[in-house]
């Protein structure tokens, strides 16, 4: 009996250990949804909404990831919906170098 539990609770350790391991991630930035047109009042909106406040970072200056913080954190002081939020963020991550 004693053989039978052992052997059971090393099968069940060993399946544990080979399960993969969850981490945690940060959340990734949505791809580029929008179209031409919304990218570009995207960047009509940064031009404007932005500027009044500060000047305006080059786009090419921050990652896509740094963007997602950037853009969480200033754009309700802009008063930016959802949609004009996401489209910001696809034109400053849109700029190439």
């Amino acid at each position: 009996m004693k053989k039978l539990l052992l052997a059971a609770s090393f099968v069940g350790l060993l399946s544990v250990s080979c399960t993969p391991k969850s981490t945690a991630t940060a959340e990734t930035p949505k791809s580029v949804t929008s179209t031409a047109e919304q990218i570009a009042q995207g960047k009509t909106i940064y031009e404007n909404a932005c500027k009044r406040c500060h000047d305006l970072p080059e786009p090419t200056r921050y990652t896509s990831v740094q963007w997602v913080g950037i853009m969480n954190s200033m754009a309700p002081k802009a008063k930016l919906n959802d949609e004009q939020h996401q489209w910001v963020y696809d034109y400053v991550v849109s700029v190439k170098k």
